[in-house]
């Protein structure tokens, strides 16, 4: 390394990791102690009973979601009850108990934290006082986590006494991250590796539908995604115990309207004199689209081009302020700063999240969803948001609904 690589190395490394995840990172308020706390294989979870029991009696178990390292469960608690619904505290008004379920690594392959939900499920079904069903299900990537472990369950001939599942804007056909967030994420893994590890992480490479392992590679179904893929076929791909109900929530609606994101635009732009001819856009469909240039501290400038992708950025569904996470990141390093025109890209698709499309075309991405389509899902009754918003946002309009579903 020069010694301008050295110096902006010991920068990236000296500052907090870049991690494209929803949620908050930091919060000042302190959850409640929980009335239990199980250690689980690869995970924990911390339980809440509800008003007026006083042991576990209706367990609703909500599994975390993707980023890197452990769960942080007092973050979970923040997402779910400090947001603009408080969902766990109507969750205990009506005498469920809430179980939040973490992992100990939460970029490891969905399978690994599966695990962890499958012993949850058995410990709550051992400690639950009375037969009240269970209600599983989870945030995100843990829609997909629960999915599988409910399946493996019953591969297994293991009773799950689960009468709801639910995944709340969970990428069943994948999920996406633009191009040149991960192209950037690669080329600077000199630098510091942990945006790069956290792109090329077990977890990241089975939820996203287009991933790169290197900054010139051609976007492709990552070969983890296809093993979980089959993985999933091979437990028969959903729970399907008749006693089980399905039913998913996503943060985008049905009628085809995008978020407003550009194809093609500029997202974020290098000025400081380490990048300065960096330049993200958002992503345009056809061929030969160029998506980023990369300059960071040497001289060259790369040119990312990308063929047959849709534009997906501006897609209804949830989403993610990526380009924004980065932004902010980069400003706070000397010489790195940017502009951030464009901050958030579409994360799930509404049409991901209900599993009624792939997300590989303009038309799938933005047709409006059918009647017809809905019938077809697998999931007895899907509720989506009237707009995109943010990816796993509680809002009131969720919120309620999924009350109304709770056994």
């Amino acid at each position: 390394m020069s010694t301008s690589e050295e110096q902006a190395a010991e920068a990236f490394q000296s500052g907090p990791p870049i991690i494209l995840a929803p949620g908050p990172r930091t919060t000042d308020r302190i959850p409640p102690p929980p009335n239990d706390v199980w250690e689980l294989p690869y995970g924990t979870a911390w339980v809440y009973h509800g008003e007026g029991n006083g042991r576990l009696t209706r367990p609703v178990l909500m599994a975390d979601g993707f980023s890197a390292g452990p769960s942080d469960l007092s973050l979970t608690w923040e997402l779910l009850e400090h947001g603009p619904f408080p969902l766990l505290s109507e969750i205990r008004r009506r005498g469920r108990d809430v179980v939040l379920v973490g992992y100990h690594e939460r970029s490891a392959s969905i399978l690994q934290n599966a695990e962890a939900v499958m012993a949850a499920v058995i410990e709550a079904i051992g400690r639950r006082v009375g037969d009240h069903p269970l209600t599983v299900g989870g945030f995100s990537m843990g829609g997909l986590v629960t999915r599988y472990a409910l399946a493996k369950l019953e591969t297994d001939g293991i009773e799950h006494q689960t009468q709801l599942y639910y995944s709340w804007d969970s990428p069943h056909t994948g999920a996406w991250i633009p191009i040149a967030l991960q192209a950037f994420a690669h080329y600077t893994k000199k630098l510091d590796s942990r945006f790069s590890d956290q792109i090329n992480s077990p977890a990241a490479q089975e939820l996203l539908w287009k991933h790169i392992a290197n900054w010139e590679d051609k976007p492709a179904t990552s070969e983890r995604r296809l093993a979980f893929l089959r993985a999933l076929r091979e437990v028969g791909d959903w729970p399907r115990a008749r006693e089980t109900r399905l039913i998913a929530l996503a943060n985008g609606p049905d009628n085809g309207d995008g978020n407003g994101v550009a194809p093609g635009a500029e997202a974020v732009v290098g000025k400081g004199l380490a990048v300065t001819g960096t330049e993200l856009r958002t992503q345009s469909e056809g061929d030969d689209q160029l998506v980023a240039k990369l300059r960071v501290v040497t001289v060259p400038t790369r040119e990312i081009h990308t063929s047959q992708l849709p534009d997906i950025d501006g897609a209804p569904g949830g989403t993610l302020p990526g380009f924004g996470i980065l932004a902010d990141a980069l400003n706070e390093i000397q010489g790195f700063g940017v502009v951030n025109p464009i901050r958030e890209h579409c994360f799930v698709p509404a049409v991901s999240a209900i599993s009624v499309r792939e997300p590989a075309t303009h038309d799938d991405l933005y047709t409006p969803i059918t009647d017809e389509e809905l019938e077809e899902t697998p999931f007895h009754a899907v509720k989506l948001a009237s707009q995109s918003e943010m990816h796993t946002l509680i809002t009131e309009e969720l919120s309620t609904w999924f009350l109304d579903q709770l056994p």
